[in-house]
């Protein structure tokens, strides 16, 4: 009895192992991704009175955790009974990490007019309509996102049992969620904290201030470092899902260092598939 006791707390070990070894290599191949996801919720999550901005992260973080309660159970399903959809949404999520990464560079290059006219806000009412708006946009992008996510991570134990899937892929979608958006509040709540540093500060040139000062001016810089690092992410991640899933791919420039093959690969695919959305939108806009 005791002996068969054992053996299953042995069993238990052996699963944990696995199932810890396999969530190390789904958060390598998921962090590009994360990275663009804490760098648009950030983005998202800025910008509102002060008193607003963790209700505002709060709402989408609400979202997101529904948006993964909806993921996850599709893709268990579809891991084990059509495998091979895992590939075909990976691939076609690739084409929109690439298309998202070449569209921000092509934004950049190119400003494009924003959709929010904030000059025309006037009442509270106005402000709570477009923080609403935001959340239903950084909850829609927090779902697409979260598809790669759960894919990419799902990609990693496709062949495994299904008891390790629904483990890894659930811790991965768990840390996404409570990793990003822990980090994100930090992050906007810096210019805070630097206030209050100054406020309690004594001397104007205590240490205090010093810091409290340094957080303040920095977190503009910090989002826009967030946003070219989620950018560069994006086709890093988008590259690499085609050299390892598209034979054709997976041959091409052999010569050079994987890192660079993939960002190539990502912005090609970027780049032609931004060229091909302004088509067909200049297309459908004159009919």
């Amino acid at each position: 009895m005791a002996s068969g006791f054992f053996a299953v707390l042995d069993d238990i070990s052996v699963l944990l192992d696995d199932v810890a070894m396999m969530s190390k290599i789904a958060a390598k191949k998921t962090a590009g991704i994360l990275g663009d996801d804490l760098a648009v919720n950030a983005e998202k999550a800025s910008g509102f009175a002060s008193t607003r901005e963790l209700p505002v992260l709060w709402a989408i973080t609400k979202g997101s955790l529904l948006n993964k309660l909806i993921i996850l159970p599709i893709a268990f399903l579809l891991s084990a009974f059509f495998p091979i959809a895992i590939k075909i949404i990976l691939i076609f999520g690739g084409i929109y990490l690439a298309f998202e990464g070449a569209e921000k560079i092509y934004e950049w290059l190119f400003p494009h007019p924003k959709l929010e006219d904030v000059s025309k806000i006037e009442s509270e009412a106005d402000i709570l309509a477009l923080e609403k708006s935001r959340v239903k946009a950084a909850i829609v992008t927090d779902f697409i996102l979260s598809v790669e996510i759960v894919i990419i991570a799902m990609s990693t134990v496709v062949n495994d049992p299904l008891a390790n899937q629904i483990f890894v892929v659930s811790i991965i979608s768990i840390l996404a969620t409570v990793g990003v958006y822990g980090i994100v509040a930090l992050i906007v709540r810096m210019d805070e904290a630097g206030f209050y540093l100054i406020k309690k500060s004594k001397k104007e040139t205590s240490f205090k201030r010093k810091i409290g000062s340094v957080l303040v001016q920095a977190l503009p810089y910090v989002i826009k470092t967030l946003a070219i690092v989620g950018t560069v992410a994006l086709l890093l991640v988008s590259g690499g899902i085609f050299l390892h899933n598209i034979e054709w791919f997976h041959h091409l420039l052999p010569a050079l260092p994987d890192l660079l093959r993939e960002l190539i690969v990502g912005i090609s695919v970027g780049a032609i598939s931004v060229l091909l959305f302004n088509i067909l939108k200049k297309f459908f806009a004159k009919n």
